[in-house]
């Protein structure tokens, strides 16, 4: 992958969803507006941690630079999964935004007990999920630094 042009290098994004349709608006987002951050998505807990860990089938997969989590994932959930990653040595330099429907004090305080690195509720609304996916998208590439890929 080549760097563009403007100094920007492209990240590499972990999206852990199981919505199919969140997932589709999340793809189609870094589609419209051109995102060139590379999207990968699983759909479960358990998954996203042998993805992480680079465990059986993903034993090759690219670390990724930012982690945009849901909460309500089937076989491990979310609180489970940022837990793990935050616990970990290797992992827990990843920012992780959460991204869930949930609008729950104790799920927003849980995360950030977690060291979620941000709570973001999804819109329903499709161009309202474009605009907040295309804004933590400005936020991680153009406005902070991440640390180097482990």
């Amino acid at each position: 992958m080549t760097a563009p042009a403007d100094g920007k290098s492209p990240i590499e994004v972990l999206l852990v969803e199981d919505d199919p349709g969140d997932v589709l608006m999340t793809q189609e987002a870094f589609e419209e507006h051109k995102l060139r951050n590379r999207l990968t998505v699983v759909s479960d807990g358990a998954e996203a941690l042998a993805y992480l860990r680079r465990e059986g089938q993903y034993v090759d997969a690219v670390a990724p630079d930012l982690i945009l989590l849901d909460l309500n994932l089937p076989r491990r959930d979310g609180r489970e999964v940022l837990e793990e990653i935050k616990k970990d040595e290797d992992l827990r330099r990843i920012p992780v935004v959460v991204l869930t429907t949930s609008q729950a004090d104790e799920d927003i305080l849980r995360s950030y007990q977690l060291h979620a690195n941000a709570y973001v509720t999804k819109p329903v609304d499709f161009e309202r999920f474009i605009s907040v996916v295309r804004q933590i998208d400005e936020f991680f590439v153009s406005v902070v630094k991440l640390p180097p890929r482990g």
